[in-house]
C-alpha cells in the first residue's frame, strides 16, 4: 500500500523568504571597526595610590584618573554606592562624601612658617 502524504518538492521551510534566484545580492555594509580601549589607570598603575593616606599620593592618583574614558560612570557609581574612601572618579572622597583635599595627618601648626 502506497502512502498518500504529499511532500513538498523544496527543501525550504515554510515561512521563509526565497533566496538566490534572479534578485542580485545586496554587498555587505563593512561594519566600523571596534574603538581602541585604552587601559585604565587604576588598574595598569599601583592600585594602592587611590586608597593612600598621604594627600600628595591621592592628588597624583586624581591626575591620572583625568583622562580616563569611564571618569564619569565611575563617579556616578561612587556616588551613588557612598564610597567610604579613596579616589572615585578623579575625586576624593571622606567617609562617603566628597572632599577637595585631603589634609596631611597630625596636628596643625599654630604659626604660619615663614
Amino acid at each position: 500500500m502506497q502512502s498518500t502524504l504529499s511532500r513538498p518538492t523544496t527543501h525550504r521551510r515554510s515561512g521563509l523568504p526565497r533566496t538566490g534566484g534572479s534578485t542580485p545580492r545586496q554587498p555587505q555594509v563593512p561594519l566600523a571597526p571596534a574603538p581602541v580601549r585604552r587601559p585604565l589607570p587604576c588598574r595598569e598603575d599601583d592600585r594602592d595610590l587611590w586608597f593612600a593616606e598621604r594627600p600628595e599620593q591621592l592628588e597624583i592618583a586624581k591626575a591620572l584618573c583625568a583622562e580616563c574614558p569611564v571618569r564619569d560612570a565611575c563617579l556616578a557609581g561612587a556616588l551613588s554606592r557612598a564610597e567610604p574612601w579613596g579616589v572615585w572618579g578623579g575625586e576624593i572622597f571622606e567617609r562617603g562624601t566628597v572632599i577637595a583635599r585631603k589634609r596631611p595627618r597630625g596636628r596643625p601648626r599654630k604659626v604660619v612658617a615663614a
